[in-house]
């Protein structure tokens, strides 16, 4: 049986989107390929057409999401610099939602165990949301050293604050985060 045009390629965006949302919500480790490819509306043996293992399916839904972390930091940056991208960042909506949040506050204990190949290509997108933080730091000695240190900062705040749930310890983590990046900024 064929298929129209297309079809294929919005198959396979719809488990990479999935896959994402999933990883990130609940692990890499936790996420079966039969519960993604049920949610994505296919059947297993559709899998194996797009990708040839779970390694590859995490490597390309983990740079999917960092490229639409990428866009978003660009729009918030476009729109109010960077305290707009941090509090974009380190909001309760993001704090409250993994699945569509940061791959690497979701992920970086399990991508650390990844094989190489996969922590290559994290590290290729991590190096170029820095980069793209940079550029609202023209004025620093380091501008990537500021960008890393602030987006550190950023993911190991909302870590903590998802780690403790929407108390209002959590509340509290998310703000003093803020403080903290702004100190960094302002010291760049």
């Amino acid at each position: 049986m064929r298929y129209e045009k297309g079809r294929r390629d919005a198959s396979r965006g719809r488990i990479l989107e999935v896959a994402a949302d999933r990883f990130r919500g609940e692990g890499i480790a936790a996420s079966g390929l039969a519960t993604i490819m049920s949610d994505a509306g296919l059947t297993n043996g559709a899998f194996y057409p797009h990708f040839q293992s779970k390694a590859e399916l995490v490597r390309e839904s983990v740079a999917a999401a960092m490229e639409l972390q990428a866009q978003q930091i660009r729009e918030a940056l476009a729109a109010g610099g960077p305290e707009m991208a941090m509090e974009m960042y380190l909001s309760t909506e993001h704090r409250d939602n993994p699945g569509k949040g940061c791959a690497s506050a979701a992920l970086l204990p399990e991508l650390a165990r990844q094989p190489p190949e996969t922590r290559e290509a994290y590290t290729d997108h991590l190096l170029a949301l820095v980069r793209q933080l940079a550029e609202a730091f023209p004025q620093a000695r380091d501008p990537e050293g500021v960008a890393l240190a602030v987006f550190a900062t950023l993911i190991g705040a909302l870590q903590m604050a998802r780690a403790v749930g929407g108390t209002e310890l959590s509340d509290r983590i998310l703000s003093a985060g803020k403080d903290a990046a702004r100190v960094l900024i302002e010291q760049r």
